[in-house]
């Protein structure tokens, strides 16, 4: 029995679909898709309809309202959310790991290192006047401070940075 019902509602589910499929702006193959699986979906449930071609203009009626509605909130993205144009998520979690490798790293080093270097890699982009009146140093000792701290975090980042390069 339900292939028949099936059989025979094609022909009235494909105009009714063509009829509706231009103002809802998709496919009316979409459409029909739409339609036979709530149509399926009620004959699991509830068993066919008592008046299956009313049903099915109905039906067809209410998916294409629903297809409507949907487009006018839906938009398409212009790129990829992910995406901002040049960079991708992979070089984005790599830039990350490298960063969260060198917070570590400076947080290694001995005495007042790692506080200079934290100050000189603060986003706030401090001058060496502000560094120094954090730190309680004189501004004219932060240069050289700061080439021996450079000098320890280049030896502390050595054996890092050659695992990780090419070998053979």
């Amino acid at each position: 029995m339900t292939h028949d019902l099936l059989t025979a509602l094609r022909p009235l589910l494909t105009a009714e679909a063509s009829a509706e499929a231009h103002a809802t702006g998709t496919e009316p193959g979409d459409l029909e898709q739409a339609v036979w699986l709530r149509l399926l979906e009620r004959l699991h449930v509830q068993g066919p309809p008592l008046d299956p071609y009313d049903w099915l203009r109905r039906a067809v009626r209410s998916e294409s309202r629903r297809t409507r509605r949907t487009h006018r909130r839906e938009g398409p993205y212009e790129a990829e959310p992910a995406d901002d144009g040049e960079v991708t998520p992979e070089q984005l979690a790599l830039a990350a790991a490298r960063r969260r490798a060198l917070r570590d790293a400076v947080r290694r080093l001995p005495g007042r290192c790692p506080r200079l270097m934290e100050a000189l890699l603060s986003p706030r982009d401090l001058t060496y006047r502000e560094i120094a009146g954090e730190l309680g140093i004189s501004q004219g000792s932060l240069g050289p401070e700061r080439s021996r701290c450079l000098g320890c975090l280049r030896r502390l980042l050595a054996p890092e940075v050659a695992a990780h390069g090419v070998r053979g």
